[in-house]
């Protein structure tokens, strides 16, 4: 049961901060969510010393990052509906703290099995975190700030993706593949004490219901938004995760300039949570017809002027630009759709989120296995923001018919 304190707490966590600027709980979150995230960009750059350290192939190494992406996709719904009963602040604490745990886990180990089943228990944490973590945010502010508030949030993956994993490669340069992960289970610590004695309890909305959560996922409009969320991220992370032979072996970029070109897309990402969380509040499908538009013109203009330096290096730049603007407006309806339920309905957008990312090697395998050259990747990914594009559509017009009596 509600206490009185959880509404009071609830209240003043919505009162509005000085010059507009949001309450610090929101920038906490993302900085916690930056600390975790850190974890899923690093694996990629240290695992061929992995593979070395543990004698195992790289493919065996590739799959502790499927690991982690079906913990995330397969977890986090279940998850939710767990902790329902739980203070949202509480759940916050124990996911990170539980996702410091098993990063440690396995790092005290030389067991492939051990490390496979830490990567994977990882994706259940941090897709818990993520979820809620969301949830947490819109219970912070007004409902006119709830868009801005979790575009926010979001950044911190952004700034794990610019910075975090980079700086964890670099540190596990100088220290052994295992440092940077060592500091990340530091920076996880530390955000889950700055949670436990920073973060207001929010507070004020109806008493957590898994009937009423499962009733709410039934709502068809629910999926729809979905199907924009897993084709979106798709259709831009086709181009993100062969861009760099994309960029040497097509543009002629030298390797040398490849990280910074990749940066290049996570500071797009960076402006484009910044743009979305703005406007998503009022015009969420403006924000999402938006960023459909603009992944399918610059992925149709990489196809065309892939040769061209001069062109695919500010494309890479508004590609996550327009990738990224649409992450605000997504939260925006669902929690729209689902405010009386947001937990459940938050956790599975996140899996939608890693489903599309998980999708994006199957697709251009199929290409690339029926002998199409990378450039094929652009391709594919304005057909998928095409496909985008007819799905907010669909959005549109089920939120415009009229509601039955």
């Amino acid at each position: 049961m509600k206490t009185q304190h959880d509404t009071v707490a609830g209240d003043e966590a919505r009162v509005p901060s000085p010059r507009g600027r949001l309450p610090f709980g929101v920038y906490l979150l993302s900085f916690s969510l930056f600390a975790m995230g850190s974890a899923e960009f690093l694996l990629a750059g240290v695992l061929p010393a992995v593979a070395g350290d543990l004698r195992i192939s790289l493919a065996s190494a590739g799959a502790l990052i499927s690991a982690f992406a079906v913990g995330v996709v397969v977890g986090g719904p279940p998850a939710a509906v767990l902790t329902l009963r739980l203070p949202r602040r509480t759940t916050l604490v124990a996911t990170q703290l539980l996702f410091a745990g098993c990063v440690a886990a396995g790092l005290v180990t030389d067991s492939y099995p051990v490390l496979l089943a830490s990567r994977f228990l990882c994706g259940l944490a941090y897709a818990g975190f993520w979820a809620v973590a969301a949830v947490t945010a819109v219970g912070l502010v007004a409902p006119d700030r709830a868009g801005r508030a979790s575009g926010v949030v979001v950044s911190g993956l952004s700034l794990a993706m610019v910075a975090g994993g980079p700086a964890g490669a670099l540190l596990s340069y100088f220290t052994g593949w295992k440092g940077g992960f060592w500091g990340v289970v530091v920076l996880t610590v530390a955000g889950a004490a700055a949670t436990r004695f920073a973060l207001p309890e929010t507070g004020g909305g109806p008493e957590p219901s898994v009937r009423r959560e499962l009733r709410v996922m039934g709502r068809p409009q629910l999926w729809v938004v979905y199907g924009v969320t897993l084709l979106s991220t798709a259709a831009y992370m086709v181009s993100f995760n062969y861009l760099a032979a994309f960029l040497t072996d097509v543009t002629g970029v030298p390797g040398v300039w490849v990280p910074a070109v990749l940066a290049l897309f996570g500071v797009g990402a960076f402006a484009g949570l910044s743009v979305g969380g703005r406007i998503s509040d009022r015009w969420p499908f403006h924000a999402l017809a938006a960023g459909a538009v603009g992944i399918g013109a610059c992925s149709v203009l990489l196809g065309l002027l892939a040769r061209h330096a001069w062109a695919v290096v500010p494309l890479v730049l508004l590609l996550g630009v327009a990738g990224f603007v649409l992450n605000p407006a997504i939260y925006a309806r669902v929690f729209g759709i689902a405010a009386q339920a947001p937990t459940l309905a938050g956790a599975t957008t996140v899996s939608a989120f890693q489903l599309g990312i998980s999708l994006v090697p199957a697709l251009a395998g199929i290409a690339f296995d029926a002998g199409a050259a990378v450039t094929a990747v652009a391709w594919i990914g304005a057909g998928l923001a095409a496909a985008t594009a007819l799905v907010v559509l669909l959005d549109r017009a089920l939120t415009r018919r009229p509601a039955r009596a």
